[in-house]
């Protein structure tokens, strides 16, 4: 159990949901995928349109990993992409919207990020768009709940594709207030404990795209054809095959199951009013973080948001350990902002960030920047403590 004062992530599993996955386990007879997964898929259309722009496409799968996998092998065999293409993506991200690019065979492009909304830098992107006029695809990833700018990137990068990432951005808007992932080609989303909703494990994926949905339909359960929207059509193309096992693509299993479906249909009746909670929190946030210009760098409020956590960006490294000891003196738990720097990481080693910065923001953020946790559970009063204590570090 974690006894800290201000933990990083709070349970969103009420008493009911607990309840409602209970009765199911007492009364179902099918826990694999099935019925209530096809529901909360439905549902999930329905949350991220707003039922606003008619039929929206998600696939519920195991995680908001293997969300990334599948999208971004779909868009790679739907699309034409070929070995060794180029993909633009965030030097500060999470691992797994990495590793996909490189096990599937593509070129990650790294580029530089903001320093308010940590996704690229629009000037960086722009050097970048010169040198490597062969970018084929962008994946974006929105970060801590704050929206990128698809936009302006589609007028640097006219012909790439892009796809979306907003596995901790839940309910974040884009500059014309539709949720982000809305009308994307592709978004993924993960419903980890501790993001702005939870089915335990799960993330989904959902496109604009009936074409590339059947595909990753059929990717999502071993590339069988008995999962695609036409299965009529590659039965008559392969006749000599049994139509249960026609293997008409690649495949993995990434499905998710039942119980699991009924805790993300219980929890998505929620999901707006922890975001509004979020973004309230996040408010405050702001005005802290600009009553103390001597110890962080300045962070202008971002319409928008579904904030995901506090980062906080301090103006030197002693600063950003002052802050850790204050931290751990008042049981604030705390973490790097999201993995830092990826270059830093082992696993990169042998690539190279696109960029003229003798120290990069993503270094900065690897090396100055700390985050806590931001969720429903926030108080005013915790927020008021926050203030307190920052206001207490010496610079």
């Amino acid at each position: 159990m974690n006894n800290k004062r201000w933990p990083l992530m709070g349970e969103t599993i009420t008493f009911s949901d607990r309840l409602k996955m209970a009765y199911f386990c007492l009364t179902a007879n099918r826990f694999t995928y099935g019925e209530k997964v096809k529901e909360f898929e439905t549902k999930w259309n329905d949350w991220l349109t707003e039922e606003k722009y008619g039929k929206h496409n998600s696939l519920y799968v195991s995680s908001g990993s293997t969300a990334n996998f599948l999208l971004v092998a779909a868009v790679i065999e739907k699309y034409g992409l070929k070995p060794g293409d180029k993909v633009l993506l965030p030097a500060c991200t999470w691992m797994t919207n990495v590793s996909p690019i490189i096990q599937l065979g593509l070129t990650p492009i790294f580029c530089d990020v903001n320093m308010q909304n940590y996704s690229f830098d629009l000037d960086e992107a722009k050097l970048i768009a010169r040198k490597h006029k062969d970018i084929k695809l962008i994946f974006v990833t929105h970060l801590l709940g704050f929206p990128a700018e698809n936009s302006k990137l589609k007028e640097i990068f006219p012909k790439a594709l892009i796809i979306d990432d907003v596995c901790e951005s839940h309910g974040c808007k884009d500059e014309t207030g539709n949720r982000v992932g809305n009308l994307s080609l592709g978004a993924t989303f993960s419903f980890y404990f501790g993001h702005h909703m939870s089915t335990i494990e799960g993330g989904m994926v959902t496109t604009d795209n009936i074409d590339l949905y059947d595909l990753m339909r059929m990717k999502r359960s071993h590339g069988l054809a008995r999962e695609s929207l036409v299965f009529k059509m590659y039965q008559d193309l392969s006749p000599e095959i049994d139509p249960q096992f026609i293997f008409q693509t690649d495949g993995y299993n990434f499905r998710n199951h039942e119980i699991c479906a009924v805790l993300g249909i219980s929890q998505l009746d929620r999901l707006s009013s922890m975001v509004d909670k979020r973004r309230s929190n996040y408010t405050k946030y702001v005005e802290i973080i600009n009553n103390f210009p001597d110890l962080f760098h300045p962070h202008e409020y971002i319409e928008g948001n579904s904030s995901f956590c506090f980062p906080f960006i301090c103006k030197s490294k002693e600063l950003n350990l002052k802050m850790k000891d204050k931290f751990n003196e008042h049981g604030i738990e705390y973490r790097p902002v999201v993995a830092g720097n990826l270059l830093s990481q082992p696993f990169l080693k042998n690539y190279k960030m696109e960029t003229k910065r003798k120290i990069p923001n993503a270094q900065i953020i690897h090396t100055q920047g700390v985050y806590i946790g931001n969720n429903h559970f926030v108080t005013h009063y915790d927020m008021e403590f926050l203030s307190e204590i920052i206001g207490e570090i010496n610079v």
